[in-house]
């Protein structure tokens, strides 16, 4: 079963945290949820998550792929925790999956892992001040690089990381049964 870390900082958005673990779930992915300062994380919009261990306590060499959710304020903390961007490089550096969406490209950037082609939320473009911005599309695949827009494309992108991680079959399986219109 493929395995992915969800690390989550305080302010992270809700919404595209939540659509990524329970999707993926769905998906027969083994998630991680990780804290990066504590174990009880408060998104930004004052629901509070209990993750499943701290970042420091996971088993990285056993990761398929790392998947950021945005929100800025966690945004932020996750491009400057030193474990989480370490993290970020060694999975570039061995040729794993990373995922973020909406703000948190600006995390993958600041760990110099951001692929070519990217999108994110828009304006957050102009903090990562890179070229490469692709405002139309929801979703981006560049390389082993996955960057999609926000909240309301969440679905759409865990659908995506099924896909890439467990195959056309389970996506279509999935995205059947919830409904999705991707």
């Amino acid at each position: 079963m493929p395995q992915i870390l969800v690390p989550l900082a305080n302010g992270f958005e809700e919404i595209e945290a939540i659509s990524i673990i329970d999707v993926c779930r769905r998906g027969e992915i083994d998630v991680i949820v990780a804290g990066v300062d504590t174990k009880i994380i408060v998104g930004t919009h004052n629901i509070s998550v209990v993750t499943d261990c701290m970042i420091d306590e996971v088993m990285i060499d056993s990761l398929d792929m790392i998947v950021l959710p945005g929100g800025w304020a966690g945004t932020e903390i996750l491009a400057n925790h030193a474990t989480v961007q370490a993290i970020l490089k060694q999975m570039k550096h061995e040729d794993k999956y990373i995922g973020a969406i909406c703000a948190a490209p600006y995390a993958l950037n600041a760990a110099d892992v951001l692929g070519n082609n990217f999108t994110c939320y828009p304006s957050i473009e102009d903090k990562i001040q890179k070229q490469g911005y692709n405002k139309e599309a929801d979703t981006v695949i560049d390389s082993k690089i996955i960057t999609s827009k926000g909240v309301g494309t969440a679905i759409c992108f865990a659908l995506e990381i099924i896909k890439t991680l467990q195959g056309k079959a389970k996506y279509q399986q999935i995205k059947q049964a919830i409904l999705a219109k991707c």
